[in-house]
């Protein structure tokens, strides 16, 4: 039936009409419509988006990549969800930063109505099943957006105990809904925005026992990493289960240099990682968590070498697979972009 519709219909395909009709009838490419945005704080905005028919659903604690089309170039970006897991919709929390072109653009320039790219759901910072007995949360900044989604995927449940720091009360994401939930502890930190884990016997006696989700900056993800690590000769750290939603640093130092992407030449800049350079030029390149952990940006490599923004190691033969979040150029370069 299909082959006989299109046979009909060419040039165009039935999937172009359905898209005519409405974008998110869509069979070749995930699409959101935006249907709802609410400002959380001065920088942070939610934004509630019915995804098509192709969506599958996430797990709380997720995150999604999300692609939008700005001066003519399309961008993705990764957020974590914050809705629960079965609602129709979905929502990000976005903090818009000073130097975030997306971010920005979804805070400022994003009206409802408006259609986004998407991709399904991924992440492994998620609850088991059974969920635990007795849990631990503990957040700061916007670390506290996919331990929402968990808490509200939870509800009422018994027994989870919920820290969160943040600069000052009015930058508290989600905090009437925080601090009405029972067990919850909100609190303001102008040193570090962070938790000083020290107090965890004060705070949580029991914290040893509970399994633990932690999520927020650098710093107390390596903290509590240290912290847990102390704890039962290392054995605290099975209990321990962290999201890294921030990029490794980068090494100093590099060349940079022209990379082919394709058919196409970039003049990549010495601290720039491949997939920032590419994506700048309108290049559409594979991403996912943009760390270097999910490996969905990985791309082979024709001739030429690379450098490691992580170690400043250069490596790369042909038909290395690399991976262009956490790459750079380090001089005359080739990439396979189908």
């Amino acid at each position: 039936m299909f082959k006989a519709m299109a046979a009909l219909t060419t040039p165009l395909l039935p999937e172009d009409y359905l898209s005519l009709v409405d974008p998110l009838w869509s069979t070749t490419e995930l699409r959101g419509r935006v249907v709802g945005i609410r400002r959380e704080t001065a920088r942070a905005t939610t934004l509630t988006i019915r995804p098509g028919r192709a969506w599958t659903g996430h797990r709380a604690g997720q995150y999604v990549r999300i692609g939008v089309d700005i001066d003519g170039v399309r961008h993705w970006r990764t957020y974590s969800l914050s809705g629960p897991e079965g609602d129709e919709n979905i929502t990000i929390t976005v903090q818009a930063l000073p130097d975030g072109l997306v971010s920005r653009h979804l805070v400022d320039d994003t009206a409802v109505g408006a259609i986004v790219r998407l991709e399904q759901a991924a992440g492994d910072f998620v609850l088991p099943s059974p969920v635990p007995a007795k849990l631990l949360m503990v957040t700061a900044g916007s670390g506290i957006t996919p331990v929402m989604s968990m808490l509200r995927t939870l509800g009422a449940h018994p027994d989870v105990v919920v820290l969160h720091s943040a600069p000052t009360p009015a930058e508290v994401v989600f905090g009437d809904e925080l601090r009405a939930r029972p067990g919850t502890t909100v609190r303001h930190t102008t040193e570090h925005g962070r938790l000083d884990l020290a107090e965890l016997d004060t705070l949580c006696p029991d914290w040893r026992d509970r399994e633990a989700y932690v999520c927020g900056p650098a710093g107390l993800l390596d903290a509590a990493t240290e912290h847990w690590a102390a704890e039962n000769d290392g054995r605290g750290l099975d209990r321990l289960h962290v999201e890294r939603f921030t990029p490794p640093v980068r090494s100093t130092g590099g060349t940079g240099g022209t990379v082919t992407f394709g058919d196409r030449d970039v003049d990549v800049d010495p601290g720039a990682s491949l997939l920032e350079a590419g994506e700048d030029a309108g290049v559409l390149l594979p991403s996912g968590c943009r760390m270097g952990i999910c490996l969905r940006c990985v791309v082979p490599l024709r001739d030429g070498q690379v450098r490691d923004l992580r170690t400043g190691e250069i490596h790369g033969e042909p038909g290395d697979l690399v991976q262009t979040c956490i790459t750079g150029a380090t001089g005359p370069a080739r990439l396979d972009i189908s």
